[in-house]
């Protein structure tokens, strides 16, 4: 069976109803999700044809005829499939909301013009799990108004779940057999039992130093997790797979879908504008409510709330 073809619970998503303006959250919820299962799609199929299969998987670009690239560091990849799905998502977008603008990953655009309807794309985010095999990366698509998220959707291609949310309706996922389940954080009341997730930078600089705020943080909590998708771990605070997430230098693309599915599931956040790059190293954090004001608190002491810049 195609991927996602087995979701008929995300027709509640796709069709809000009559009545509705064509900027509703729910009507640009139902365009995030009918464009990053698309994308999805195509990222699932392709792997296989550009790639090795899983565990004989080819992280040289050379050896992989060209299909590997690098962005800011020797270690942060882009594959032509990275490439290809942004130009897919843009595709989509411009056939059903042409009169909007498109900030994305690869393809780049204004950052600084956030007035209006604006998506912000990541055609994978997870692209060095997705170049190796790891079946943890996602297609993550949100919409923008004003430079504030008011829908998204977040595809977790391996596992073809669909997290989505629109501004004050709530977050879903929709599993791949079809279940569905409102989304809401764990009930976590004390930061010395959760489990928190983060992630790391390319720079050797920004490594160095979140190394040494991981030494400090690790001893005070249950324990941390690495998946490698800032996406799927605001996804995951929000479904309750961790109690919350933090990471520096993250860019629009990475946190503006994730996050607001966070919130919606009552995740308290701390985000940096709208505009702001991952080489100016602001810190993102979304955290259960329950221990939101004890971990704000411990990241202050630690310095975690500072940022780290290229």
């Amino acid at each position: 069976m195609p991927l996602f073809e087995n979701h008929p619970a995300l027709s509640d998503l796709v069709d809000p109803g009559p009545g509705v303006s064509a900027d509703d959250p729910r009507i640009l919820r139902a365009v995030a999700v009918r464009v990053a299962v698309a994308a999805a799609r195509h990222v699932a199929g392709r792997r296989p044809e550009v790639f090795a299969a899983v565990g004989d998987s080819v992280p040289d670009g050379a050896a992989a005829g060209g299909a590997v690239a690098t962005k800011s560091t020797p270690t942060d990849p882009v594959t032509v499939v990275d490439t290809e799905t942004e130009d897919l998502i843009r595709d989509l977008l411009g056939q059903s909301r042409p009169d909007d603008t498109i900030l994305g990953e690869e393809g780049g655009g204004d950052a600084g013009a956030a007035a209006g309807v604006r998506w912000i794309v990541d055609p994978i985010d997870g692209t060095v799990n997705f170049l190796y095999g790891v079946p943890a990366f996602a297609v993550s698509v949100a919409a923008q108004v004003d430079g504030v998220s008011v829908a998204g959707a977040v595809v977790d291609v391996a596992a073809a779940a669909v997290y989505s949310a629109a501004r004050g309706h709530g977050a879903m996922l929709h599993e791949a057999g079809g279940e569905a389940h409102r989304l809401r954080c764990n009930t976590v009341s004390e930061v010395s039992m959760s489990l928190l997730a983060t992630g790391f930078g390319y720079s050797r600089d920004r490594r160095s130093r979140q190394g040494e705020l991981i030494a400090g943080v690790l001893p005070r909590v249950r324990d941390i997790r690495r998946i490698g998708s800032a996406a799927l771990d605001l996804c995951m605070v929000a479904s309750g797979r961790v109690d919350a997430h933090f990471e520096h230098g993250l860019s629009p693309w990475d946190w503006a879908a994730g996050s607001l599915i966070a919130a919606e599931a009552g995740a308290v956040l701390r985000l940096p504008s709208p505009d702001t790059m991952s080489a100016a190293g602001a810190v993102v954090v979304a955290a259960a409510p329950g221990i939101a004001k004890e971990l704000d608190a411990m990241f202050t002491e630690l310095g975690v709330l500072e940022p780290i810049p290229d």
